[in-house]
Order: structure tokens, then sequence, then C-alpha cells
């Protein structure tokens, strides 16, 4: 479970104001894949770093049970002078668990041949997006936080991460944020609209989807 209490988080730039969550107030249950939706810029990315831990509110706060995964792919932490294969093990020493167990599971989900043993600093932007998508679901979070990442790869890379997810969301929640309404539709049961600041819930999916493309019409 993971509630949004009067959650406000305000920019300013160049003397512009602009408001990402607006006294938001609202309750993600537990084991629900929820899509995010909103229009470029509306903040989506900012709103799963805040849920992450990762960026400070304005004001208010936000209470959870149960662990939080980084925003999935995200590869901001990996040290570029590591080999892909160190920081898995370097991840995995941090959060608890096997280092041989996630470090095997990663060189086979991320299938990056050699590379997986050379610095971080050489990978392409793909080769980091695989590599941090196959480190975060080789840990066991109780809420995964998905940012397009399962959009990166070859499409035999993208059916593997969507049957790994879906094994994951047998156990597990997530908050997903896609612009691609085909995944939205095969990986959430539920999903939440930010517009301006607010945040709508929808428990069917297709009424979210419709009310965005409303909003992205206008």
């Amino acid at each position: 479970m993971i509630r949004l209490q009067n959650l406000t988080k305000v920019f300013h730039l160049h003397g512009q104001r602009k408001v990402v969550a607006d006294d938001i107030t609202l309750t993600f249950p537990p084991r629900r894949s929820v899509g995010l939706l909103g229009r470029n810029g509306a903040g989506k990315s900012t709103l799963l770093n805040m849920i992450a831990g990762t960026m400070d509110p304005t004001s208010g706060r936000i209470l959870s049970r149960g662990t939080i995964s980084w925003p999935v792919g995200f590869a901001g932490s990996f040290h570029g002078d590591l080999t892909g294969a160190q920081n898995a093990r370097f991840i995995a020493r941090i959060y608890g668990v096997d280092t041989d167990e996630l470090s095997d599971f990663v060189a086979d989900f991320a299938d990056l041949g050699a590379h997986y043993h050379l610095p971080f600093r050489t990978y392409s932007a793909g080769m980091k997006s695989r590599l941090a998508f196959g480190v975060s679901m080789g840990i066991r979070f109780d809420t995964y936080l998905v940012d397009e990442v399962t959009s990166v790869g070859d499409a035999a890379f993208r059916r593997r991460s969507a049957k790994v997810f879906a094994a994951r969301m047998q156990h597990a929640g997530a908050i997903v944020v896609s612009h691609g309404m085909g995944q939205i539709r095969q990986l959430c049961d539920a999903a939440v609209v930010l517009d301006r600041g607010r945040l709508t819930w929808f428990d069917d999916v297709e009424a979210a989807i419709a009310h965005h493309n409303r909003l992205m019409a206008t």
C-alpha cells in the first residue's frame, strides 16, 4: 500500500512556477498494477521519484507498507568504472540478496554477452537500460515503479521483459508509466491520470485511456 497524503510538488524555474502535484491525496492499493498516464511534462517521472524516495515533495508526505523499488530501469546509481556484473553484485549486497543469484539472473536476462564484464561507462543507452531492468526484476519488491523501460530492446527482449514482469505481479504491485497504450492495457488492471497537478483514479483502464486521450486532444 502506498498513500499520498496532501502531496504537493512545485518547481520554480526562470521565474516560472510549475505545479506537478497539487495537494494530492490518493491510495495505491497493494498488489495492483496501476498505469500512470499524463501528457509530456505532466510530472509522471517526478511523481515516481517522490514515491521512490529519491526526490522530496514540497509539502505533504508519502506513507507506505512494504518494499518499493527504485524506478525500474534507472541507471543513475551505477558506477561507471565497475562492470555490469560488479554493479549487480554491489546492489545485491546493499539489498541483502544473494550476490551470485542476482548476478546470474541479470547475466541471463539482460543478455549483454561479454559486455556484462566490461565497465558500465562503455555501455550504450539501451544496454544500460537492459542491465538496470534486469537488476530491478532480480530483486523481489512489494511494489515496482516502472518508467517506460519495458519498451527497451528488440521484440524478443520485450517479450522476455513482459513475461518476467507478469511473474512478479503474481505477488507484487506496480505503478507503470508508458506512452504506449497497448502496454498499459497489457500490464495494468487500473490507472491514474496526472493532469495539472491533479491525480484521478480509474478502476477501468479503458476509461482512463479515454480520459487521457481527451486531455491530449485539447
